[in-house]
């Protein structure tokens, strides 16, 4: 006999209640009627869409809930449903999953194990479940756990025990960078210790700064992988189980698709590529507008927002000043040339003139210093902000990693955004991904990719002036931002300067209070800006040690 399992993974709106079980109604029957499936298997929370965070809370969510199992009861037959849902169990709130034929719920999952660290808040909102659920589907005894259930020996053990011939995982595993191969290890280690073959479920689709790349996949009892649906699409993808009719039934996947790895670089572009559509479209933005400078951070922004929702929605407005290099023009026009969007330049001296005039009065007795570069930044920021309001585009800010650590970066100015791409990137690898970019077809110029970064604040201004090189930066912001690393702890390792990484770390410190004022932006490490690391703004923690 033969058992095909359809793996959905789909991109759902957070808190869509209704339109997420459209959606589950109409990939089931695509997976039955299409795809001859006997068992379609949904990732954890499909129908609130993940994560829900607070929407947990709102008191019509129980009948919201009841509501939509209700409908797939109704209108799903002659398939096995597998789909996460929270629901409210003897008074109190469950991770769950329900599996559903023929009208009839067969059986219910509690997650058990709550993960409560980085992005994740599942004990604010959920009670841990206890007990392994066993179903029969087709005569094979499917065992379900949910997400952070796999990454425990205890649950797959517990199935296991139960009687569990096949264990399918619901979950919605965040991105970032070389978590699909941690995932591998992973599953090859639950899968040896059970000695039972697993389907990985994943979530697809991006939610504000989490991106979620889909690629389930399944492995069999010696944790070989099989069977792998494609990375950051969207789609429902088959695979095909042996059963044998023994004195002991043996579930066994038979060979199928497995899509190709992705190098770093592509990886993270894909991901950024998806985090900023469906950010741009689940919010009904009509486009994107940003500044582009001639520099790379932007020229990058500008092709991953391109990539996003094409061209004909995105305006790109140089605003040049007195410092603005003849280069810096040219490399612009020639960007939004190659890219095929609506280009506007926009001369900022009049505006900045007008600025001065005004405050002269308060500026006497006092020197030139960042105020005044400050005030070129903010006279962008204001710019952009009106094009935004008029046209109903959302601002696109282009700061990277790396800037927004030390606070290089002018709040109400180059900072004024709803989203950014480029949020936890660091500078270095934003030149690799410049590169990769330009392998689809040549559109950021070689020169933007070579030259000096600047801000064009000052006469001759490079970042290095106020920065240490960005190799040596990253690498110490990499040791104390994704590592906790202490200024000591980062010194034993024997090739930084004692007054480098000191610096480097009170800046990182001191600038807390502006990127809680940043706008949100892709997630695509261990540790980004946002839910993952959350520092206090006032605190007297001593960096040393």
């Amino acid at each position: 006999m033969t058992l095909r399992v359809a793996m959905a993974q789909l991109d759902m709106l957070v808190g869509d209640i209704k339109n997420n079980t459209e959606s589950v109604i109409k990939a089931a029957h695509e997976a039955r009627d299409h795809h001859q499936a006997d068992v379609v298997v949904f990732p954890e929370l499909t129908l609130t869409g993940y994560p829900p965070e607070d929407l947990l809370l709102r008191p019509s969510l129980d009948s919201r809930i009841e509501d939509s199992i209700q409908t797939i009861l109704n209108e799903v037959h002659d398939i096995y449903v597998v789909v996460g849902y929270p629901r409210r169990i003897d008074g109190d709130l469950f991770n769950c999953a329900g599996v559903f034929h023929q009208g009839r719920m067969l059986g219910e999952y509690a997650k058990q194990k709550l993960p409560n660290f980085k992005v994740f808040d599942d004990k604010r909102y959920f009670e841990e479940g206890t007990e392994p659920l066993i179903v029969d589907v087709k005569n094979v005894k499917v065992g379900l756990s949910i997400c952070e259930d796999i990454w425990h020996p205890e649950p797959s053990l517990q199935a296991q025990e139960a009687g569990a011939e096949l264990i399918i995982n619901l979950s919605a595993s965040p991105f970032h960078i070389e978590k699909m191969g941690v995932r591998e290890q992973l599953l090859h280690q639950r899968a040896v210790e059970t000695q039972l073959p697993i389907v990985f479920v994943n979530y697809m689709g991006a939610q504000d700064e989490l991106v979620y790349e889909g690629g389930s996949f399944v492995v069999n009892a010696q944790g070989q992988k099989i069977a792998q649906a494609p990375w950051f699409e969207s789609g429902i993808y088959t695979v095909d189980f042996s059963v044998e009719e023994t004195r002991t039934q043996k579930v066994i996947p038979l060979a199928s698709t497995v899509a190709p790895a992705l190098s770093i670089e592509e990886s993270v572009y894909q991901a950024m590529v998806l985090g900023l559509r469906d950010y741009i479209e689940k919010n009904r933005f009509k486009g994107i507008v940003l500044g582009l400078s001639g520099g790379i951070d932007s020229a990058l922004s500008l092709a991953v927002a391109v990539d996003a929702i094409g061209a004909d929605r995105v305006q790109a407005v140089m605003m040049p000043y007195t410092y603005t290099s003849s280069m810096s023009l040219e490399d612009a026009e020639e960007e939004a040339t190659l890219l095929g969007v609506n280009y506007s330049v926009l001369p900022i001296e009049p505006m900045v003139t007008a600025f001065m005039e005004t405050l002269a009065p308060e500026f006497e007795g006092y020197a030139k210093d960042t105020t005044e570069e400050n005030l070129q930044a903010r006279t962008r920021g204001v710019t952009l902000m009106a094009i935004s309001n008029k046209k109903g585009y959302m601002v696109l800010t282009t700061g990277n990693k790396s800037e927004m650590a030390v606070g290089y970066a002018t709040l109400y100015g180059d900072m004024v955004g709803g989203y950014s791409v480029l949020k936890d990137v660091f500078k270095t690898l934003v030149f690799k991904l410049c590169r990769y970019r330009n392998t689809l077809g040549y559109v950021i110029p070689e020169r933007v990719i070579t030259r000096p970064p600047s801000a064009e604040l000052a006469p001759d201004q490079i970042d290095e002036d106020s920065l240490p090189s960005y190799d040596e930066l990253d690498e110490i912001l990499h040791l104390y931002i994704e590592r906790d690393m202490s200024a000591e702890a980062i010194l034993e390792i024997g090739q930084f300067d004692r007054e480098t990484v000191y610096r480097v770390l009170r800046l990182v410190d001191l600038n807390e209070y502006k990127r809680r004022q940043a706008p949100t932006g892709v997630r695509l490490t261990e540790r980004g800006f946002g839910r993952d690391r959350r520092y206090p703004i006032t605190n007297g923690w001593h960096i040393g040690d």
